[in-house]
């Protein structure tokens, strides 16, 4: 077991009254020129898409990461230092990711929340690690483990554990035989699709059919009209909040009756609107937050959120709020260290946040555990 260099610590309470604007939020890409040394604001970035289909995740992660630190900002921020927050916007593009990574670097940011989106944080994750700034991101592709960099963490499970527990309901409690699958071609499809199919191979069932998309596609007559004469019980959908709605709208429309089950997109206000509320009844969900009614701390950073944004949270909200408090946390803990150093007592840190337990090992994963919902009149709960 490895040695914490500080007690566990909770969630700071969350202000429920009027929140000093203390923190700076700058357009999209601007990466600031002040150099904020020993004794300037502690300067962390955002990082996500805020523009392009999957901007809800970004505005999401945003208002979380925001809310954290205008709170810490409220309580005189660490060692009298304010907390500078900056959002870019990476188009949910690679390429613009490793530019903002470069900005990063020369622009003397601490510390990055985000991306949410796999294939970009893997694609900045070397710059990062060269620049020595540790990076808490919303991905859960597995592909984020693989870069095995010490500077990059997960404030959520891997694919691998949503998938698994996903599957163990399916087979298990469900006692379904045929399951189907739908996933896209892209970073966070590859990893639902790989992590999914391979869970059921271990457990002896194969997919009645498995079907892959791309990600710009919009219609998916032709899979859907296969996975509609495989006649299954469940499908599973890896896929991204808009596109998964649109499968399930037109698989729908062709008459596939059965439930769809995913991960976290499968639970998000964004998929159950595309899809539409009737057409998402009956969904199967795992995630590490069901709903801001789970516990206390849920409830208390919800009423936040929406005191705030005037918008129910969710899931990637209290995501980047957790990992912005992991951040806040180990920056106090270390005397606002740097680098290695931060790096170091990050994944020293042990978090009682709201997905959960937090603890790092040496892959950089903090959480592992998901529970399972069913969406019923347009909301997401938990099992019964």
């Amino acid at each position: 077991m490895r040695a914490r260099t500080r007690s566990t610590l909770s969630i700071p309470a969350a202000a429920l009254g009027v929140l000093i604007a203390a923190s700076a939020c700058s357009a999209p890409g601007d990466s600031g020129s002040d150099d904020a040394g020993d004794s300037g604001p502690i300067k962390i970035a955002v990082v996500n898409a805020q523009s392009g289909q999957l901007a809800s995740l970004g505005d999401w992660e945003a208002k979380g990461a925001k809310l954290a630190i205008e709170e810490w900002n409220k309580k005189g921020g660490i060692d009298g230092r304010k907390i500078k927050l900056t959002v870019f916007d990476d188009q949910g593009d690679p390429t613009t990711g490793t530019n903002i990574a470069r900005k990063l670097d020369s622009g003397n940011y601490t510390a990055m929340i985000g991306t949410a989106e796999s294939a970009v944080t893997v694609a900045m994750a070397p710059i990062l690690r060269q620049a020595e700034i540790p990076n808490i991101a919303s991905g859960q592709a597995t592909a984020l483990v693989d870069v095995k960099s010490p500077f990059l963490f997960l404030n959520g499970p891997t694919s691998t554990t949503y998938d698994a527990t996903l599957a163990d309901y399916l087979i298990k409690t469900k006692k379904f035989k045929k399951i189907a699958m739908i996933s896209n071609n892209g970073s966070y499809g590859k990893g639902e699709h790989d992590a999914f199919s391979g869970i059921l191979k271990d457990a002896g069932v194969e997919p009645v059919t498995d079907q892959v998309v791309t990600t710009d596609q919009k219609d998916f007559s032709a899979a859907l009209s296969r996975i509609r004469q495989a006649k299954p019980d469940a499908v599973f959908i890896g896929s991204e909040e808009v596109e998964a709605g649109l499968i399930v709208k037109q698989a729908r429309d062709l008459g596939i009756t059965a439930p769809f089950a995913g991960a976290a997109p499968q639970g998000t206000p964004v998929f159950i609107d595309t899809a539409g509320v009737a057409n998402v009844e009956g969904t199967i969900v795992s995630s590490p937050y069901l709903s801001n009614e789970i516990s206390d701390a849920g409830r208390t950073f919800a009423k936040a959120y929406k005191a705030k944004y005037g918008k129910e949270a969710e899931l990637h909200g209290a995501k980047a709020y957790d990992g912005t408090n992991i951040v806040l946390t180990a920056l106090k803990n270390s005397d606002v260290a740097r680098g290695k150093k931060l790096a170091d007592e990050i994944r020293a840190t042990e978090y009682a946040g709201l997905l959960g337990d937090f603890a790092f090992d040496e892959t950089g994963v903090g959480i592992f555990r998901t529970t399972i919902g069913i969406i019923k009149n347009g909301k997401l709960s938990a099992a019964e």
